[in-house]
């Protein structure tokens, strides 16, 4: 009966008793899990037996989001970490070692891109291509090659990587490939279906929505041999193979690290993700009304969308996903400030999020990417006019109007 995306999510709850005939999974803020057992109590630390050691590895409430976010993936297992930058980190320190090399898209998020030049530190050479085209991917690949990291649209320039064709040659050369989908959300694509490995989600945008909670995901998508990854620990290897990616980051990027979900963050997140199929598609649609009028408008002399025909990449988006997503950048023409064209807008809020149900602007160079200086910028194409735009479930003409008005001034 349960096959559609929301149905699917909205009922997984109650695959398992609930305590109280609750429709949702109780929220547990215990720390401390006492057996009656002791011999029970050591099971579970080996991991003999199912249950909960110790807070900052897990509860159930954490736990119950996970199976949420497994089934949106269509994957086999969910870690879930504190925020999604934890679950990238924790993702790299967990699988990579001094001397390991990565092939990155050089169109990364601020934040991911800062943790790759930390990580250069520690010894991992970082290559960085135009993921848009596999044969860069392909001319970076080396015999030390551990895996291959993409985001599905770029932020804040919407450049679409061409997931495919990457996927191909990852699975031919039998490297990871590691996927960043919060851009999308498993509702608008799942990256199973370009072989990706690993799939990360920053569970505080799109699949949360509401601004009100941290967190993050890995999904292990039961693709990936884990029995020809050279970096797996022994130790580690006495799970079933298909388990022991997600169990290394279990162990050494969530309980070593320390970057663990609270329960209520997750129960806040696992409450939000119920509803992520409709507020994508208002979204979407709220930013294709926007994204056309804005391309038409004299003020504004570009406007990077995929839902636009003159993107580069918008048949690709077209044939990956559901629909073209909810960001947007535009760049405003000669002459007019920036700043003072955010402070114009009466609907639309100046803030650092996105993928909340509200519509947020900021202006890119002079914020989220002002730390990566500007050689870096100019070679992202970060101009200092840019403005990036995640768009809400608003009434279309109201943000229109906003925008007519801000522009007119």
């Amino acid at each position: 009966m349960k096959s559609g995306f929301t149905t699917t999510i909205l009922h997984s709850d109650l695959e398992s008793p609930i305590e109280h005939y609750s429709v949702h999974k109780p929220m547990h803020a215990a720390v401390a899990f006492g057996y009656p057992d002791a011999r029970d109590l050591a099971k579970v630390f080996k991991g003999e037996l199912a249950g909960y050691a110790y807070g900052r590895q897990g509860n159930p409430t954490t736990a119950a989001l996970e199976s949420k976010i497994s089934k949106m993936e269509d994957g086999i297992a969910t870690a879930c970490f504190s925020t999604g930058m934890a679950a990238i980190a924790a993702t790299f320190i967990a699988l990579l070692r001094g001397g390991d090399h990565v092939v990155s898209s050089s169109f990364l998020f601020g934040n991911t891109n800062s943790l790759f030049g930390t990580m250069g530190q520690f010894g991992c050479d970082i290559s960085y291509v135009d993921a848009t085209s596999v044969d860069n991917v392909a001319r970076a690949l080396r015999p030390n090659t551990r895996l291959v990291f993409v985001e599905t649209i770029a932020n804040p320039r919407t450049q679409v990587a061409d997931l495919v064709r990457i996927g191909e040659l990852c699975a031919r050369h039998g490297v990871l490939y590691v996927v960043d989908n919060t851009m999308t959300s498993p509702y608008l694509f799942r990256p199973k279906q370009v072989q990706a490995g690993l799939v990360i989600n920053s569970l505080t945008k799109y699949i949360g929505g509401h601004g009100n909670a941290l967190g993050g995901a890995v999904t292990d998508t039961g693709l990936f041999d884990w029995k020809s990854f050279p970096n797996i620990y022994d130790n580690y290897k006495t799970a079933t193979p298909a388990n022991w990616g997600i169990l290394q980051i279990r162990k050494k990027g969530l309980r070593d690290a320390g970057a663990t979900l609270a329960a209520e963050a997750a129960h806040r997140l696992a409450i939000g993700a119920e509803t992520l199929a409709l507020r994508m598609e208002r979204a979407a649609a709220n930013a294709l009304l926007l994204a056309r009028f804005l391309a038409e408008h004299p003020r504004v002399t570009k406007v990077y969308y995929p839902g636009l025909e003159d993107h580069p990449q918008h048949r690709l988006a077209g044939e990956l996903f559901r629909n073209y997503g909810a960001l947007m950048s535009i760049e405003l023409a000669d002459g007019i400030d920036c700043f003072d064209f955010l402070n114009r807008l009466q609907l639309v809020i100046s803030s650092s999020h996105l993928g909340d149900n509200r519509t947020l602007a900021i202006p890119i160079a002079h914020t989220i990417y002002w730390e990566m200086g500007a050689a870096r910028r100019a070679e992202m194409g970060i101009a200092d006019s840019l403005i990036r735009l995640s768009i809400g479930i608003e009434d279309s003409e109201d943000l229109i109007g906003d925008f007519t008005q801000a522009l007119a001034a």
